[in-house]
């Protein structure tokens, strides 16, 4: 069996596979608001954070760490686990004194892991990515490197405000002595892995780049943004690793208080988006997987470092090797739900028979599709840009709006996903509006690939428990191929006499937006 870790804003999960049955043989999740009341954070991190910060608090994870473990033990047989792997929500960190390594090699099992490692901390909350507080320490690295440019071809991504190497920025400033205690920087990620490790182990590629610390040409800590970013940063982050780097057995103090094997060993953690790559089955560039949301998300493989020259994309490793690139479009549902709102419509609008009902009009309206600030592209909209034929700006025939929000929503995906240069041959549909017919066949229309359905809960937790296995010397594609499947009857082909439209479609959407920026 494989064990997959996934501690995510919310709560922490594992998922446990057997890849001789194809078959996950547990679940289970705790919940930071409902399981550990005592930590005031019943979204996962302290509520009320002033000037943009929002922290949470390291020790929750730790317990919660416990308090999983212990439902684990009383509901399967953790001896049969062989290597566990695992992910973190991306850019949360924790700072830990010279103490951390020797505390975790002499844990005892009679008391929890909070109360033996919470002497360590130099700093009582971990910023997460939420955190927004960092404006003034971005512009001051980007100032010492060169430029937006600079930065983010160094490091992947613009010097971004929840990205690890501000928030370290910012600490060193306003609390110079803790931060001159601290020995040793983790993410999320690499704290939790440390403490199953029993050790301090090294962050992973595909987070580590979610720190606008490290330098995609080498994959090594770049000096340049260190040296922008804290003093001796350096000498606080071990030489980072790819995620199937096996680090040894796993720590005592798990084998003796959960039954854990004596031999089972552990890999290196990674980010929850690296972590979902995986667990989507789209690790080889050409499988793309969109997430359909709050805020929408286009993630897919890449072959090499290659940089958005817009700063709008996220470059991270992949777990499986290469890399990866996410784009966060923030006007996702809350667009799809305001329009729907404004015309007094309900979610059949948005299906196939009522956007049949508009296939004549593909491609003919134009929409930007903004009902607030966006953020690819960076635009402070106030409302949405319409263009188009008289019954659409007049709203006359609501379907049309509908089709052209849809359409702007798709088009403008894939105009900032052109850098990759990357032919979509797949693409993995995800989310709660992936289950909407129509919204999924306009997707494969505009991308001009078929659209797969994945029905994948944790596909985070999936992602590391299918690392664990391939870093114990399972093939990871064929692992995939078993695990991640479209849901039966669920794959959509695209329209291919639509080609030329929404070619021509992009073109004129590109034009309305740098009309309107």
């Amino acid at each position: 069996m494989f064990l997959g870790l996934d501690s995510s804003t919310q709560s922490l999960t594992a998922v446990i596979i057997d890849p001789g049955s194809g078959e996950i043989t547990c679940q289970l999740s705790v919940n930071f608001g409902s399981s550990l009341p005592e930590y005031g954070s019943p979204s996962g991190f302290i509520p009320g954070g002033r000037d943009g910060e929002v922290h949470a608090n390291p020790l929750m994870w730790l317990d919660a760490l416990d308090l999983l473990f212990t439902r684990l033990a009383a509901e399967t047989d953790l001896s049969k686990i062989r290597m566990i792997a695992g992910s973190g929500q991306q850019h949360g960190s924790v700072y830990l004194d010279s103490t951390f390594d020797s505390r975790l090699a002499g844990l005892d099992i009679s008391q929890n892991l909070s109360t033996q490692l919470s002497p360590s901390l130099t700093r009582a909350t971990s910023p997460i990515w939420m955190d927004t507080s960092t404006g003034t320490e971005c512009a001051e690295i980007t100032s010492a490197t060169g430029g937006p440019a600079a930065v983010c071809a160094r490091s992947g991504s613009i010097a971004i405000e929840r990205f690890t190497g501000p928030q370290i920025r910012r600490f060193y400033k306003t609390d110079p002595a803790a931060y001159g205690k601290t020995a040793r920087i983790h993410l999320v990620s690499s704290f939790i892995a440390s403490v199953i490790a029993g050790k301090s182990v090294p962050i992973d590629f595909g987070d580590g780049a979610g720190m606008n610390l490290l330098g995609l040409a080498k994959l090594g800590w770049d000096t340049e943004l260190l040296a922008a970013t804290a003093p001796d940063l350096g000498s606080k982050l071990l030489p980072p690793a790819p995620q199937t780097s096996v680090q040894g057995t796993v720590s005592p103090y798990f084998t003796k208080k959960y039954g854990i094997s004596e031999n089972c060993r552990t890999a290196l953690f990674t980010g929850d988006n690296p972590a979902s790559l995986v667990g989507m089955g789209a690790t080889t560039p050409g499988n793309i997987v969109i997430s359909l949301g709050t805020s929408d998300t286009f993630f897919a493989a890449m072959p090499g470092p290659k940089t958005d020259p817009n700063g709008f994309g996220h470059v991270f490793g992949n777990p499986a090797g290469g890399f990866m690139s996410l784009i966060c479009f923030r006007n996702g549902s809350l667009a799809r739900e305001a329009l729907r709102d404004q015309l007094g419509l309900d979610w059949s609008a948005f299906d196939q028979p009522a956007l049949a009902a508009t296939s004549d009009a593909a491609g003919k309206n134009q929409m930007l599709p903004f009902y607030g600030p966006e953020i690819t592209p960076r635009h402070d909209f106030t409302g949405p840009v319409l263009q188009g034929s008289a019954e659409f700006e007049s709203a006359e025939n609501p379907g049309l709006q509908v089709r052209a929000l849809l359409e702007g929503q798709f088009l403008n995906m894939r105009l900032h996903s052109g850098w990759m240069g990357v032919k979509t041959e797949r693409i993995r549909l995800t989310g709660g509006a992936s289950k909407n017919d129509g919204i999924a066949r306009l997707v494969a229309d505009i991308f001009q690939a078929p659209v797969e359905r994945l029905d994948v809960s944790n596909s985070a937790a999936l992602g590391a428990a299918l690392v664990a296995a391939a870093a114990d010397g399972h093939d990871l594609e064929a692992l995939q191929d078993v695990f991640c499947k479209a849901s039966a009857g669920s794959t959509l082909q695209p329209d291919r006499s639509l080609a030329a439209v929404y070619d021509e479609a992009l073109v004129k959407f590109e034009t309305l937006l740098k009309a309107n920026r």
